[in-house]
């Protein structure tokens, strides 16, 4: 398969691949980085070529993971199983996973703050499903606790029933407490939490609305 290199030509679909010719016909195609070493009327050997193809091979699959890493940022078990699927030399993935780290773009411990600090703004969960998803993502219980020695659950849970409550807002007492417990709970919030938290938010309630009766109706 040896032979002189007669053109170079960027693929029309995808610029940052470059179509490598030999002796006018098409041999292979390559990473512009790595063709960007070749040049017309240079001779490659058998050798040569399964040289490059390799190192295509590598550069493919770490740029394709950083277009996997483009959406969101991810765990190092994520990544992990993403080059598993896609068939990806154990011995590729391990460079893989160097290269993203010395980038740094590959931080367990920056990504579970990232997910709790998600969920706090768009999504409050409590500590059991923040633990659960977590762990899900392939985190160690140590990165896992250290996030999460600091989370106010109760506060979590709070911003979680005020994006919720207005829904009930009209309800009898018993009723809204079945409801938002309900909502906190599916949430992963602890029960003695979820106390707390329903009983106030009913009373901020009976505020807003000019009720004086509200405590009674709690503590019954």
């Amino acid at each position: 398969m040896g032979g002189k290199i007669t053109a170079l030509r960027v693929q029309k679909k995808n610029k940052q691949r470059v179509n490598v010719y030999l002796d006018g016909k098409f041999a292979f195609g390559l990473a512009a980085i790595e063709a960007a070493r070749l040049q017309r009327g240079q001779y490659l050997s058998d050798g040569e070529i399964a040289q490059l193809q390799e190192r295509d091979t590598r550069e493919t699959a770490y740029e394709r993971t950083l277009d996997f890493l483009s959406y969101r940022p991810r765990s190092e078990a994520e990544v992990r199983r993403y080059l598993q699927e896609k068939q990806v030399p154990p011995t590729v993935q391990e460079e893989i996973i160097a290269r993203l780290k010395r980038a740094g773009l590959l931080d367990d411990h920056a990504f579970a703050r990232y997910w709790v600090e998600n969920r706090e703004q768009f999504k409050p969960r409590g500590l059991y499903a923040l633990r659960s998803e977590l762990r899900q993502k392939g985190l160690s219980d140590d990165i896992i606790e250290s996030v999460l020695e600091t989370l106010d659950e109760e506060e979590s849970a709070y911003q979680a029933a005020r994006q919720r409550v207005m829904h009930w807002r009209y309800l009898d007492y018993q009723p809204f407490r079945r409801k938002l417990g309900a909502y906190l709970q599916r949430r992963g919030f602890a029960f003695e939490t979820i106390e707390a938290v329903v009983n106030r938010v009913w009373q901020e309630l009976q505020m807003e609305r000019g009720h004086t009766s509200g405590e009674s109706e709690v503590t019954e």
